[in-house]
C-alpha cells in the first residue's frame, strides 16, 4: 500500500465483506475511489441474495465504471478489495480500464482458508477452425 488512504479504503473494502457475510453471502466488498480517494461506488458479494454467479463485486464495480466514467477518469481510479479479483473479474477490470487494484487478501491466501480442494474445473479444447475463427475476427481491432 501507497499511504493511509489505502489503508483506510482497504479496511472498508473488508467491512463490505463482513457486511456481505452478515447478509449471508460469501464475504467478499469492494469499493471503487477516485485518484483524491473519494469513494465512487462501493458494492459486496450478492452471489446468493441475488442468484447470480457474476455477483462479485468486483465486477459490479468495473460494470459501474464502464458505463459511467470516460477512459481518463477510470484510468486515474483505484479499486480497493477484500480479495485479490478472481479471473473473471480481473477481465472485467482490464477491459472497463481501471488504473490500480489494491486487494487485502492474496487468492492463494483464499485457498489456504477454503475446504476442500476447490474448484473442480472444468475440459477446454482447442484451438479449433483458426482459419474460420480467424477470419471473423481479422481486421475488427484496426
Amino acid at each position: 500500500m501507497e499511504n493511509d488512504i489505502d489503508e483506510n479504503l482497504l479496511k472498508r473494502a473488508v467491512s463490505l465483506a463482513r457486511a456481505a457475510r452478515s447478509a449471508g453471502d460469501p464475504p467478499f466488498g469492494s469499493l471503487l475511489a477516485a485518484a483524491d480517494g473519494t469513494v465512487l461506488v462501493e458494492e459486496r458479494n450478492t452471489v446468493l441474495t441475488d442468484s447470480d454467479i457474476t455477483a462479485h463485486p468486483e465486477l459490479k464495480l468495473a460494470r459501474w465504471a464502464a458505463r459511467s466514467l470516460d477512459a481518463g477518469t477510470a484510468a486515474a481510479t483505484t479499486m480497493y478489495t477484500s480479495c485479490e479479483p478472481c479471473g473473471m473479474c480481473a477481465g472485467a477490470i482490464d477491459r472497463s480500464g481501471l488504473g490500480r487494484v489494491v486487494f487485502a487478501l492474496s487468492t492463494a491466501q483464499l485457498v489456504e482458508l477454503k475446504p476442500g480442494p476447490g474448484f473442480a474445473g472444468f475440459r477446454s479444447e482447442g484451438p479449433g477452425l483458426v482459419d474460420e475463427a480467424r477470419a471473423v475476427v481479422e481486421g475488427y481491432y484496426t
